[in-house]
Order: structure tokens, then sequence, then C-alpha cells
């Protein structure tokens, strides 16, 4: 079991920046790959990042690329998602999920392929 904490969600300006952790408690963090996925207003939730249990595979959805970045530091149970030129569109609960280490990127990016999920986050884009 992994019990898993967002934080670092709120309202931001279109071009702004915004850093989303989830702190995991549990078993070796580093036996999880990690994933941030979102769920908008009205919209199925989606795919957004994801990092392997040791960070050598970090598939992004295309909607994201080259504005987000995810990281992990193990050694704090910790992923980051780092947000650069937020579009309003960005606006979402931000969810982070965790799943046995894995490196293929098809099962990093499926939503069902996940155990466990935290809270959600709220980020707000304003135009």
């Amino acid at each position: 079991q992994v019990q898993l904490v967002e934080s670092g969600g709120g309202l931001v300006q279109a071009g702004g920046s915004l850093r989303l952790s989830c702190v995991g408690s549990g078993r070796t963090f580093s036996s999880y790959a990690m994933g941030w996925f979102r769920q908008a207003p009205g919209k199925e939730r989606e795919f957004v990042a994801a990092i392997s249990g040791r960070g050598t595979s970090t598939p992004y959805a295309d909607s994201v690329k080259g504005r987000f970045t995810i990281s992990r530091d193990n050694a704090k149970n910790t992923v980051y998602l780092q947000m650069n030129t937020l579009k309003p569109e960005d606006t979402a609960v931000y969810y982070c999920a965790a799943r046995d280490t894995a490196l293929a990127r098809m099962i990093l990016m499926t939503e069902t392929s996940y155990d466990y999920w935290g809270q959600g986050t709220q980020v707000t884009v304003s135009s």
C-alpha cells in the first residue's frame, strides 16, 4: 500500500508557472513508477506525464511537451511536476498515481495500470 498526497496547486495567470508535489508513503519509493494525470470539468481524466522508478523513462502527453517537466527525489519520497507557460486549457484537477515500476511508455501512460491515487490538487489558469 502507498498513500499519496499532492500539493502545489492554485490560481495562476496564463504564461505563469506552478510546481506540483506528490509525497508518497509506504514501501521503497523507488520501486514505484509515478504518473500525473488531470481531469478538467466535463472531461475524462487524461495522462500528463510519468516517470519510472529511477527516472530513466519519462513520457509526456503531446499537449504538455516542452512546457512541463516531471522529476522525482526518491530520498524524499516525492515526485514533482514543474509546469511552465501555463495555458487556460491546463485548468484541471491534477492527480498523482503510483504503480509497480515499469519502463514501457505505454504502461506508464495508461491510467488503468496505476494502483494508487492521490486526492488531487486544483490548478486554475486564468486568461
